[in-house]
């Protein structure tokens, strides 16, 4: 199925659906399930060691989250992202996160509050793999590490649906990312392993510094996927924010003391166009073969 011959070992877990569906999900967003990769309920039970049942149950979950396509007597797809597929699901993740942490920055008091700060060791622990996996250059773990780092430092945010739709772009944005990625030969350092300086921020209360942290990983992954793919990174619309140094609690604006008539824009969660059964998803736009680039690009 991956072209390489290896065997997977049988999952033994409870959660047959779910442990399919994430193990899928790794497989594509490392890139070893490229766009355009067809196979069917069948190839996925084998590989797996598990019934039909299960398999096709973590597949139609993973097509209801726009991570895969149903194809009409086909099976599934790998769906492929293109730049400007990237810039949407960048520019939605950037503004959720920048919109989240301005209001933790200019009310401190009230967001320190809702931490669960009993997760910290668990971040550090990711963290601390992350960074290691990155300064390898071990893209098949760093993909995992790194979607459950910024899993555990969204859950900080105490907004549970905030931190799932973060989550789902994340995983798309490595599906685009990740066939750039495989082309370099020795990825040692390229990708951001910042992940210890953030949890540091964090540690210490400092919500202004740890925003700054952010907004220098977006802005890193940015011009890196912008190199890659021979892109123009100036065009990027929420370029101008990233690079804007982000002020602490004395600089913010202080709050009315009335409540306004209307709903804070800032806090409103971006939806995806069209919501299929499952709490976030949109289906990807189609898409045929591109030629000249490799991937989904």
């Amino acid at each position: 199925m991956y072209g390489t011959g290896a065997a997977r070992p049988p999952i033994q877990r409870n959660s047959l659906r779910e442990q399919i569906a994430d193990a899928l999900r790794e497989e594509m967003m490392a890139g070893r399930l490229a766009a355009g990769r067809n196979f069917t309920v069948k190839e996925v039970a084998e590989l797996y060691g598990v019934s039909a049942t299960p398999a096709r149950e973590a597949m139609v979950d993973l097509a209801a989250q726009g991570l895969l396509r149903a194809e009409h007597h086909r099976g599934f797809t790998v769906p492929a992202f293109t730049w400007l597929d990237f810039l949407e699901i960048f520019e939605a993740r950037t503004l959720l996160t920048d919109s989240a942490l301005r209001r933790l920055t200019a009310h401190p008091a009230r967001g320190s509050g809702g931490y669960d700060w009993s997760r910290m060791p668990s971040l550090r622990r990711r963290a601390d793999a992350a960074s290691r996996a990155s300064r390898a250059g071990q893209l098949d773990v760093l993909v995992g590490c790194d979607l459950r780092f910024w899993q555990e430092a969204a859950a900080l945010l105490g907004n549970a649906r905030v931190a799932d739709y973060l989550g789902w772009l994340r995983v798309q944005a490595w599906m685009f990312a990740a066939p750039y990625l495989r082309q370099a030969a020795d990825l040692g350092g390229v990708c951001w392993d910042r992940h210890g300086d953030l949890v540091d921020r964090i540690e210490a209360r400092d919500i202004a510094g740890a925003h700054q942290v952010v907004n220098d990983y977006n802005l890193f992954t940015l011009e890196l996927l912008a190199r890659l793919a021979g892109e123009d990174v100036e065009s990027v619309p929420v370029i101008g924010l990233l690079r804007t140094p982000v002020a602490g609690p004395e600089a913010a604006v202080p709050r009315p003391a009335a409540p306004a008539a209307l709903p804070d824009e800032a806090t409103r969660v971006p939806l995806p166009r069209s919501v299929p059964p499952g709490r976030f998803g949109r289906p990807v736009r189609p898409s045929g073969p591109v030629q000249g680039r490799p991937g989904p690009s």
